[in-house]
């Protein structure tokens, strides 16, 4: 009762800042204010501040959002265990990829080693690197373009 009271209270002031602002020209301001003051009394009419007033003083509900919230830092803490590779045992994600490149075989192919692994070497490593002065720099750019389309 005190609730739905404190609801109206608040609307009835809201809509009458609404009216003293569209009184003064300021229409956008005006329907603002009122549809912000609105909702309180929305809020009683369908009952979700009775339901919100019965939840909030029962132990039972606050035993339930408590044991929620240790639940939820567990399984934070254990997403974030587990992406440290801490506590990560023989068969866990984590210690599969501190193996990284030792899981595989010598000869795997370069989509399986994955991100392990860089895949292949680029043109531009495997070609000998020629001293060459600021000039040669300069269309080095332009024949590293002119080579990776083929021309």
């Amino acid at each position: 009762m005190l609730a739905e009271t404190i609801c109206s209270a608040a609307s009835a002031a809201g809509l009458g800042i609404a009216a003293v602002m569209a009184y003064r020209k300021r229409f956008l301001r005006a329907a603002r204010i009122a549809a912000y003051s609105l909702v309180p009394i929305g809020l009683v009419l369908t009952g979700i501040v009775d339901w919100v007033a019965g939840i909030a003083f029962k132990p039972s509900v606050w035993i339930g959002f408590g044991l929620l919230a240790v639940a939820w830092l567990l399984f934070i803490s254990t997403r974030a265990v587990e992406n440290r590779g801490v506590g990560a045992g023989k068969g866990s994600k984590a210690a599969e990829r501190a193996a990284g490149s030792d899981a595989l075989a010598p000869a795997a192919s370069a989509p399986s080693r994955g991100a392990a692994l860089p895949a292949t070497r680029t043109r531009a490593e495997a070609e000998p690197k020629r001293k060459s002065g600021p000039a040669d720099d300069d269309f080095s750019d332009i024949e590293a373009i002119l080579k990776k389309h083929g021309i």
